[in-house]
């Protein structure tokens, strides 16, 4: 046998395993669904992973670290969460912060639903103009819209001077910039497309069916949509809140420009410590922390909105 024809079997039987692993990999990507759906998702998941997991998990890390000057001390610590813990003025803006956004997602979600409602039950034509025509003032910058209200809220503002020639006041209005109330009203118009959309999805679903039964049954108008239309919209209306809730809590730009002192939340002072204050692990441990928390009040709103509706359906 010559040294061609033996070397023929042996590439052969060396091609063989790899073709049969090839094959046995094509086989299980056309029985398994999941399969596919993971390798068409796998390029977000990297992205999400590189962009979102790996720093999260540096957060935390750091949180554990110690600064010193201009240098980090990577000694395993819990200082830094002794310190959130301890000092009154972290508990006192977490507070300040999970109020100010909790009002803000109620206002957001009571002054987009009625838009909502009105675009889902009556309007029959271009729907879809309408809802652009909702969301197109918020295609415009978000620190133009922020500056936009600091003219519109401030002591010689538009609003002052409308409500001085109209006689309605006297003098103008000092709360209205520089305090929660401006950043409670300026988050609530940056945010209010993200709570239009959801309620506006969940609304038109609705079965209309089921409000010409509660009119056969003798509901009026108040009494079908206390008892159909906003029950059955509640999943949109839920998740309106927490779109609201969950960013503006970590919300720093709105509260610098228009709080003022008394508007100042957590993400300012969390900025602060990356910025200026350069004490980066403290504030992480202040990010980990106020991440907790928000997390934890999500998990029991849901948790209470769902025994509210089971216990009313």
């Amino acid at each position: 046998m010559t040294t061609s024809e033996s070397a023929a079997p042996a590439a052969a039987s060396a091609g063989r395993p790899a073709r049969s692993l090839r094959a046995r990999l094509s086989a299980a990507f056309t029985r398994s669904e999941g399969l596919r759906g993971y390798t068409l998702l796998s390029p977000t998941l990297v992205v999400m992973v590189l962009m979102m997991v790996a720093p999260f998990l540096l957060m935390v890390t750091m949180s554990f670290w110690t600064q010193r000057g201009f240098d980090i001390d990577t000694t395993f610590t819990l200082n830094n969460y002794a310190q959130a813990l301890e000092k009154p003025i972290f508990e006192a803006l977490l507070v300040r912060s999970l109020i100010i956004s909790g009002i803000c997602a109620f206002v957001t979600v009571a002054i987009s639903y009625p838009m909502a409602y009105y675009v889902a039950f009556h309007v029959h034509r271009r729907k879809l103009l309408w809802i652009i025509l909702m969301t197109l003032p918020f295609w415009t910058s978000y620190l133009l819209r922020v500056f936009s209200w600091k003219v519109i809220l401030g002591y010689e503002g538009a609003l002052n001077t409308g409500l001085l020639s109209l006689g309605l006041i006297d003098e103008p209005l000092a709360f209205l910039l520089y305090s929660p109330t401006a950043v409670v009203i300026t988050l609530a118009h940056a945010w209010a497309a993200f709570a239009i959309l959801p309620i506006y999805v969940s609304l038109e679903k609705i079965d209309r069916s089921l409000l010409e039964a509660a009119a056969d049954l003798g509901d009026g108008p108040v009494r079908s949509f206390l008892r159909v239309t906003l029950p059955l919209s509640l999943p949109g209306v839920i998740a309106a809140m927490l779109l609201i809730f969950i960013p503006t809590v970590g919300d720093y730009v709105t509260p610098a420009l228009v709080g003022g002192p008394d508007g100042l939340m957590m993400a300012n002072i969390i900025q602060a410590m990356f910025g200026k204050v350069n004490n980066w692990p403290l504030g992480a441990a202040l990010a980990v922390g106020m991440m907790i928390v928000v997390t934890v009040i999500s998990l029991l709103y849901i948790w209470l909105t769902r025994l509210v509706t089971e216990r009313f359906s």
